[in-house]
């Protein structure tokens, strides 16, 4: 026999002892293979259903039993039950059985393989994610911990360090991973399961803040003092402490700011400010002629922080010289003699008299119109000039004149001076555009030429039509107002007719009986004006004698009734006699 025919009959009798291997440790295809185990509980050599059924026993005892996960120091019970954690046991069964699985000798040698070597299926894992995500959550909140960055902090006059702490975060993947695998586990030998954290790094650390650290110590350390020319302030270091802005939101330098330095810089700037003249206007006779201006001066904020600051981180010449600006005057010379405001357009007098009230009343209104600015093609406005007519800007009850009869109300008096405004305008020439009279007839103001006005709806306006900036001015005598209009003279022409003052209805008769007079009697309190009429009209020419305007106001006044007393009739007068008691 040969060589090779040995070999042939050799490898076929290794064969033959393979399959009988094979087929010896084959066992049962219905049974686990010896050596497997599902989520490390031993199944082999079990049936399928007698597999199942041990796995669902255990998982279902261990459903209500809760494991302890541990962050931080603090624990957080957990059941399976809680999170909907289901595993899927026919799933890893099945896994499990392919481990052993095949035809004939085939499935021998695999089951030969798990039997030396052994096989362990961990099963797939339902878990409700809303539920699990609900639980991190919680677990979270008690958990994460920000960082805390390093920071100096006041106390009292003395400025200190905070360390910096590390702050802590939940690894929630992880955590997620780690809680589904253990309560779905099968295996409670351990106590405790640590859940995953992440340090999270402060911003700022304590190094960052050297620098700013050293700086507050040395600016607290003696006072500083501040100069401006003569003048000498002494700053404490208390006071130093308090201006000082110290690190915060990432930033590690130290500056003087915040609330506390703010008001700081505002009361300084109170006391060291000059503030500016505007450029005025002085009226001499018929004349004016420019006041100049003068500038002034303020405290520069930002520099004098920056000056602060420099002086107290020196440990000597601690001195800081307060920076000042020029502060510029609103309306400088070179503008007000831009205006060319330089004579009188207009003037016009009226006297005045009254109670003590309304002669106030005239006085206040007159300085709250005067030295008002009208620019070319602007409209005056004596309502919006005046404002409100309040008792809080000092206005006091008088004589007013209400629905055609007179009585009191706050700023009577109102009207002298816008009847003198008017006036003014008139006889400057000016285009009037709102005018009303009053409701009753006032002899000692030009007929046809008075002018009420009444906050907000009633109004005095005109136009200043000259193409030049106008000046109005009012000059309060004791008994006289006078308003001036100066700017630019143009040599307008006024010539104005007017008519005559006519009645226009009869005198009403308001009758009271007066028990103290006898039957009969009648005594005339007021003897009354009838209602009337007049107008006005007015030309104005320009220098070349064109004609500008030509108007004419109308004015209709109410009447005032006659004001009658009479006696009882003797009819009432007899029987109040005999209802007298008889004398004791």
């Amino acid at each position: 026999m040969t060589v090779r025919l040995k070999i042939f009959y050799a490898a076929l009798a290794l064969a033959a002892l393979a399959v009988l291997l094979g087929l010896a440790f084959a066992g049962s295809p219905a049974t686990l293979a010896t050596g497997v185990s599902i989520d490390g509980v031993d199944v082999g050599g079990m049936k399928t259903s007698d597999a199942r059924a041990l796995l669902d026993g255990k998982s279902a005892r261990l459903a209500s039993t809760a494991i302890v996960f541990t962050a931080d120091g603090k624990k957080f019970p957990i059941r399976p039950n809680e999170l909907g954690i289901e595993p899927d046991w026919a799933r890893a069964i099945d896994a499990a059985r392919n481990e052993g699985d095949g035809f004939g000798p085939l499935r021998g040698f695999k089951r030969i393989g798990v039997e030396v070597f052994g096989a362990d299926v961990t099963p797939p894992t339902q878990v409700l994610a809303g539920a699990l995500e609900y639980k991190l959550r919680l677990i979270a909140s008690d958990v994460d911990r920000a960082p805390r960055d390093a920071a100096l902090v006041r106390h009292g006059p003395r400025i200190v360090a905070v360390p910096a702490r590390p702050g802590l975060v939940l690894d929630r993947k992880t955590a997620a991973r780690v809680i589904v695998d253990e309560l779905a586990s099968l295996d409670r030998t351990q106590g405790t399961v640590e859940l995953p954290l992440r340090r999270r790094a402060p911003h700022v650390t304590t190094a960052d803040l050297a620098r700013a650290a050293r700086q507050a110590r040395v600016a607290t350390s003696a006072p500083v003092q501040l100069t401006l020319g003569p003048t000498r302030w002494r700053l404490s270091p208390k006071r130093i402490a308090s201006l000082l802005e110290l690190p915060s939101g990432g930033r590690t330098t130290l500056t003087i700011g915040g609330p506390v330095a703010g008001r700081w810089l505002v009361a300084l700037g109170r006391r060291v400010a000059k503030p500016p003249r505007d450029a005025d206007f002085a009226v001499d006779g018929s004349h004016v002629h420019v006041v100049p201006a003068r500038p002034g001066t303020k405290l520069s904020a930002l520099a004098t922080t920056k000056a602060v600051l420099a002086a107290a981180l020196r440990r000597t010449r601690r001195v800081a010289a307060l920076p000042v600006v020029e502060a510029a005057p609103r309306r400088t010379t070179q503008q007000a003699r831009a205006m060319r405001i330089t004579g009188l357009v207009s003037s016009f007098t009226t006297d005045y008299g009254g109670i003590p009230n309304r002669i106030h009343n005239v006085q206040l209104v007159a300085h709250l119109i005067d030295d008002t600015l009208i620019a070319p093609g602007a409209t005056f406005s004596f309502n919006r000039t005046t404002g409100a007519r309040t008792a809080d800007k000092g206005f006091l009850e008088a004589p007013v004149i209400v629905n055609g009869e007179v009585t009191t109300g706050l700023g009577g008096g109102v009207c002298q001076v816008s009847t003198t405004v008017f006036n003014a305008a008139f006889e400057g020439g000016l285009k009037i555009t709102d005018r009303t009279n009053h409701a009753l007839y006032i002899s000692h103001y030009p007929q046809g030429r008075d002018a009420t006005v009444n906050y907000p709806d009633v109004d005095l306006k005109f136009v200043n039509d000259t193409g030049h900036w106008m000046l109005l001015r009012t000059f309060v005598g004791s008994y006289s107002l006078t308003v001036s209009l100066y700017g630019t003279p143009v040599h307008r022409r006024v010539e104005s007719t007017t008519a005559p003052l006519v009645t226009t209805g009869v005198i009403p008769v308001k009758k009271t009986i007066d028990p103290t007079l006898q039957p009969g009697e009648k005594v005339i309190d007021d003897p009354g004006v009838p209602p009337m009429s007049t107008s006005v009209t007015r030309d104005v020419y320009d220098a070349d004698g064109k004609l500008l305007y030509h108007d004419t106001w109308y004015s209709s006044y109410r009447a005032s009734p006659k004001l009658v007393r009479i006696g009882p009739s003797k009819k009432k007068a007899a029987t109040k006699t005999r209802q007298q008691p008889p004398p004791n």
